[in-house]
């Protein structure tokens, strides 16, 4: 065991490893597994809760699509520069040696794919893609920058500012900010599912399916807030496969679940998997 362990988490941890020992385990990852690499959360402990722009209020205002993409646009670079961590590296490796049947998301940073997992749903997408709302025509995020940068050269992306966990950032939107649109004339939108979207029915029915034939569930650093996570933890237990969480803070499953880690995932997931 890690000696920097407290008592109460290696207690935690010999636990979930009884429970999830010789199963087939599925993990649900959230903002959590990600705070080591430098992207902030949005409920972890000591955060002022954000309150992200709504798919509604994106779609609806071309202002509200403006103060998107400039904030956006300084943003990303958080999400760019971010570097796998110990969580993700556990994950991928547990894969790997034949421990973990695959990996569902709620991130859109990416990071599970470039520490090397290759069965992961990303439920809510990823930001380094964006897609047309009228043509469906998809385009790269470096692509959609560019844009940006030669419609708005006097805005830099060199400046010291808060980020947030969608690579938002909080800055002042001059209202001369000229938003790029497709040649189609509609929109662009980055390719992730915005709180009050729906994700894809399809993308559900996948993720759906991971859990049903999975022999257990591994949280990894969500609160479960997002009904889109909760719904597939709930599934399994409903299912009777058992349920552990690893995560710094509660979770709206806590009183559900088998077990719970309070600790950091980049410690715990390879003290799980060990």
């Amino acid at each position: 065991m890690n000696p920097d362990l407290s008592p109460a988490v290696e207690y935690s941890i010999e636990q979930a490893k009884s429970l999830l020992r010789d199963r087939k385990i599925l993990a649900l990852t959230g903002a959590g597994i990600s705070t080591d690499s430098g992207i902030p959360d949005y409920r972890g402990e000591g955060r002022v809760q954000k309150h992200p722009l709504t798919f509604d209020e994106f779609m609806g205002s071309e202002s509200n699509r403006a103060r998107y993409w400039a904030r956006s646009y300084i943003g990303f670079r958080r999400i760019q520069a971010a570097q796998v961590n110990p969580g993700h590296l556990a994950l991928a490796e547990a894969e790997s040696a034949g421990r973990l049947s695959g990996i569902i998301t709620q991130n859109v940073d990416g990071l599970h794919i470039k520490a090397g997992s290759s069965k992961v749903i990303e439920l809510h997408g990823r930001l380094d893609r964006i897609i047309c709302v009228g043509c469906q025509s998809r385009i790269s995020r470096i692509e959609m920058d560019s844009k940006i940068s030669d419609l708005n050269p006097s805005l830099s992306q060199s400046m010291d500012v808060e980020f947030s966990p969608d690579g938002d950032a909080e800055i002042e939107v001059s209202s001369e900010f000229v938003v790029p649109n497709c040649l189609c004339g509609s929109h662009f939108k980055p390719d992730v599912v915005f709180f009050g979207e729906q994700v894809p029915k399809d993308r559900v029915a996948l993720a759906e399916s991971w859990v049903k034939d999975c022999e257990g569930v591994l949280v990894a650093g969500s609160s479960l807030t997002v009904n889109s996570g909760l719904r597939l933890v709930k599934q399994a237990i409903a299912q009777g496969k058992p349920a552990v969480v690893v995560n710094i803070g509660p979770t709206k499953a806590d009183s559900i679940i088998d077990a719970k880690i309070n600790s950091s995932t980049s410690v715990v997931l390879k003290e799980l998997f060990s």
